[in-house]
């Protein structure tokens, strides 16, 4: 605990700073993208990216909404984790965080999809008495009620991926964060599946995305100017 705690007091303020403003300008580039795609009409064009032979398998399992929920707060300790990381790493990590939001900006305001949440039932949730269905059903209402736009690709895996990338072989980051950054980037990834917030392809093309930003910066290494 006491190791914990020491780790967390050496948190430079470029880490804090990163840590909630990655997080403000994920819900900024949202809701930015959701706006040009209404200004701009490419919203009337929206489509539903089902592939119907693997979602309708996969069923409603509302106790997955606590990991869909706490992944704002691993989003905004993994640019702090990334921080306690050499310059050279996280100067890399956030350009890579900044490129893939870029990306999912342009398919959300040019390329933007949509789930029915009532022609998939999803809906009748509310009907639940239990408190995950309950607290399922309020994300549905604040996230579109029952029409949900911009699901691919999913920015819950795309951020998720590029906080694990940002301690992933890193000295300063113990095996046993780099693993619980893993697992949680799994279970995030999952969850938006069984939470019923994404098809299986926004899943695969958020992690892509992830993926492809990280490997162009990494090759690219435009950090490598603060290496010390």
């Amino acid at each position: 605990m006491k190791e914990f705690i020491s780790k967390v007091k050496r948190i430079p303020w470029w880490g804090i700073l990163a840590g909630f403003g990655f997080f403000a300008l994920q819900r900024g580039m949202y809701r930015l993208g959701d706006f040009v795609s209404r200004v701009t009409g490419t919203i009337d064009h929206a489509f539903a990216c089902k592939i119907a032979a693997i979602d309708d398998l996969i069923p409603v399992v509302p106790v997955f909404i606590v990991i869909y929920v706490y992944s704002f707060i691993f989003w905004i300790c993994g640019p702090m984790a990334v921080s306690l990381t050499k310059k050279r790493n996280f100067i890399n990590f956030c350009i890579y965080m900044l490129l893939a939001y870029f990306i999912g900006f342009l398919f959300f305001a040019f390329v933007p999809t949509y789930m029915d949440r009532v022609a998939e039932g999803l809906m009748k949730v509310g009907e639940n008495k239990d408190i995950f269905s309950k607290l399922l059903f309020m994300i549905y209402q604040a996230d579109g009620s029952e029409m949900a736009f911009n699901l691919m690709p999913s920015y819950h895996c795309l951020i998720s991926a590029c906080c694990y990338f940002g301690v992933k072989d890193q000295e300063e980051i113990s095996k046993g964060f780099q693993k619980y950054s893993l697992m949680m980037t799994i279970l995030i990834c999952i969850s938006t599946l069984f939470t019923k917030q994404h098809y299986i392809i926004d899943v695969v093309l958020g992690l892509f995305v992830a993926w492809l930003s990280y490997f162009i910066v990494s090759k690219l290494d435009p950090g490598k100017k603060f290496d010390k």
